[in-house]
């Protein structure tokens, strides 16, 4: 595994968000596009290959942990502007969240 300095991860900027919407993509098996409001940030789009184990119903009201600095990406013609975080394995993938009320926008260090 490669290493990063610590400067280097105190480029990620990681936050707290809660989830206002979500939808399935047409013609897709695997994405969902999710609205996360970040606070003073705003709503912020998601588009993640996470149908599979969520429904966009599910996903309403749910406390994630996302990544709010990297390049945004088009994905199924879809703007991705934040990246959420998650635990996976060959079985199972879960969402990273908190284990505590936290207000959108709150940073995770």
């Amino acid at each position: 595994m490669e290493r990063i300095s610590f400067d280097e991860f105190q480029k990620i900027s990681i936050k707290v968000g809660k989830v206002k919407e979500a939808f399935r993509i047409e013609n897709s098996k695997k994405l969902l596009r999710v609205l996360i409001d970040l606070g003073e940030e705003g709503t912020k789009q998601a588009v993640a290959g996470i149908s599979k184990y969520y429904t966009p119903e599910s996903l309403v009201g749910k406390t994630v942990i996302v990544v709010t600095n990297l390049e945004p990406k088009t994905i199924a013609g879809y703007t991705s502007e934040v990246m959420l975080l998650a635990a996976f394995n060959d079985i199972d993938l879960s969402l990273l969240t908190t284990d505590k009320e936290m207000p959108p926008g709150t940073k995770v260090s």
